[in-house]
């Protein structure tokens, strides 16, 4: 899928909650509408982004994964 990236965050090797906490600073510091790409290695980020966008109503647009790394793409809302 291609879209247009507004600010692509790398969070390998960190564990919950710092992917989230990265996330939300990041989306702090973006305008509505624009698209967050998050990439992580903690399995449990899936899980934990689908409740961050829940709960803070930032739009999850995909999650995937490629090997061992997860994709995560919130839209600012």
């Amino acid at each position: 899928m291609n879209m247009d990236i507004h600010k692509e965050l790398d969070t390998r090797g960190l564990n919950c909650p710092l992917p989230i906490l990265k996330a939300k600073k990041a989306l702090a510091e973006m305008e509505s509408g624009q698209l967050l790409k998050v990439v992580a290695t903690d399995p449990g980020s899936t899980r934990d982004f689908q409740a961050f966008a829940r709960q803070t109503g930032n739009e999850l647009v995909e999650q995937s994964s490629q090997g061992d790394e997860f994709i995560h793409v919130l839209k600012r809302r």
